[in-house]
């Protein structure tokens, strides 16, 4: 047994973390002053110019420790995704009205999503982004292909691993995870499991095994943030400066006045008509969206959004590990829905193209339909081929796009990461399942604080299903907990 000495809870150890400084403890400002070294090297570099036409020391240091974080991140997105989704819906079991609380989720992401693409529509009307855009698509670019049947057939799993392989003019093989086909294998696994009862028993247990190590491995390079942040802030200012960013200025603005509006006016409004604090809700999830904004992954900041949305903001486990990590691979306000509404109205503005009354609706449609498409990952051109294609407009404009994707991208994967703490909230909020007492409890500004406790990773309990005889009784047990 730990003796009071050396518990981590106990008054020595807490008196020691009140005399360290609060950046040292505390995520938030840590991010905070990465941002503002990073933007600063950013700049620094961007004026050391280039070294005979080569970026120099500083540009290529800040752009391979950016690069190195996401490839961290994205190294544990198959694995996480399968283990996650497959916990998800077997935890599904130990929640009363099971199937009631899965459409009230997949309900209120398409609503928001609804309301997402809405807002995006009317700035790209009232804003005009593409209207006087100075920028023009690049010598021998070709476009690219997609659309509805090639988005339908995507999702048929060409193997188990969702593992395509693609060979260079230079003879080098590159292997590639379809994240798309991935979910829809792991949905299936999951819906198996459920149906085949006890048997499933020890492959749940070692799946449920498998994520709780996943997840830790995740905390280790969550944890290496401020770093990645100082990279990722630096390499984008560095490589893409103001000017870039200017050339598409009203475009760009017109995607964080969306996004802002999302963030900052929607999801308050919906707390609020719950009858929650907004102010409670930022400060729970603030963590999250503060990773999310820097990592520009939504399933790499998964294990993250999972922990504020049961620990600060009071979401019952087991409902959260169903709904966190469902809107991690489909739940996109920022990326599949303000962002492809913009941009396709800009695209056609830049090419002199009308769009109707009926491809404004088809617009919102697509980015209802079409969230899954962008599956968590780091960055929104799936969903802007598919969308561009649906419309029949020109795909050369995804070009005229992806020279400040990464700067938009980051304020679009934290709207994401936002909404996927909201819907979840909402939810057991009007099936009375929210837990006041966390969600209105003070906040130390430190997702970290407990980490050592050894309820952090309940996914290492090995589950079990409940027998058929036995199912009535579990609802019971977990409903009058809920209550309690």
């Amino acid at each position: 047994m730990t003796s009071p000495q050396t518990s981590p809870q106990s008054p020595a150890a807490a008196e020691t973390r009140r005399r360290l400084p609060r950046w040292a403890t505390s995520f938030g400002p840590q991010i905070i002053a990465a941002l503002l070294v990073g933007l600063g090297l950013g700049l620094l570099a961007k004026n050391m110019g280039t070294v005979d036409g080569e970026p120099n020391w500083l540009t290529t240091t800040l752009s391979t420790i950016g690069s190195s974080y996401v490839s961290l991140l994205k190294a544990a997105v198959v694995p996480l995704i399968f283990t996650a989704v497959v916990s998800s819906i077997a935890n599904l079991r130990q929640v009363s009205n099971a199937a009631r609380l899965a459409w009230q989720t997949l309900l209120w992401f398409a609503i928001t999503a609804l309301i997402a693409v809405a807002i995006g529509i009317a700035l790209g009307v009232i804003m005009q982004p593409g209207a006087n855009a100075d920028a023009t698509a690049p010598d021998g670019y070709d476009g690219g292909t997609g659309s509805w049947i090639g988005f339908l057939t995507g999702l048929i799993p060409g193997n188990f691993l969702g593992l395509t392989a693609s060979t260079s003019e230079t003879l080098t093989t590159s292997l590639n995870f379809n994240v798309l086909q991935v979910l829809v294998i792991a949905i299936a696994v999951g819906i198996a499991a459920l149906k085949v009862g006890k048997p499933a028993a020890p492959f749940l247990a070692l799946n449920a095994s498998a994520l709780a190590v996943i997840q830790k491995v995740l905390w280790w390079i969550i944890r290496l943030a401020p770093l990645g942040t100082v990279g990722l802030i630096g390499r984008a200012v560095a490589t893409y400066g103001w000017d870039t960013i200017g050339s598409l200025g009203t475009f760009t603005l017109a995607i964080y006045v969306g996004l802002a509006i999302v963030l900052f006016v929607v999801y308050p409004v919906l707390i609020k008509s719950h009858g929650l604090s907004v102010r409670q809700w930022f400060s729970g999830a603030w963590p999250a969206i503060q990773l999310a904004f820097v990592s520009r992954s939504s399933v790499g900041t998964l294990p993250l959004t999972q922990r504020v949305t049961e620990r600060n903001l009071g979401v019952p486990r087991a409902y959260a590990s169903f709904a966190v990590p469902l809107g991690a691979t489909t739940k996109m306000d920022g990326c599949a829905a303000i962002y492809p509404a913009i941009s396709a109205i800009f695209v056609a503005q830049f090419f002199g193209i009308d769009l109707s009354i009926g491809q404004y609706l088809l617009i919102a449609v697509v980015a209802v339909l079409g969230s899954a498409a962008t599956a968590g990952t780091t960055g929104a051109v799936v969903m802007l081929t598919l969308t561009l294609s649906t419309l029949g407009l020109p795909l050369e404009g995804v070009a005229l796009l992806l020279a400040v994707d990464p700067i938009l991208d980051m304020g679009r994967t934290a709207v994401n990461v936002a909404g996927q703490t909201v819907v979840p909230t909402i939810v057991a909020k009007r099936n009375g399942m929210l837990q006041p007492e966390l969600y209105d409890a003070e906040r130390n500004g430190d997702p970290f604080a407990d980490d050592s406790v050894e309820s952090d990773t309940p996914e290492t309990d090995a589950p079990e299903l409940p027998s058929q005889e036995s199912t009535s009784a579990s609802s019971a047990t977990v409903e009058a907990a809920n209550r309690g």
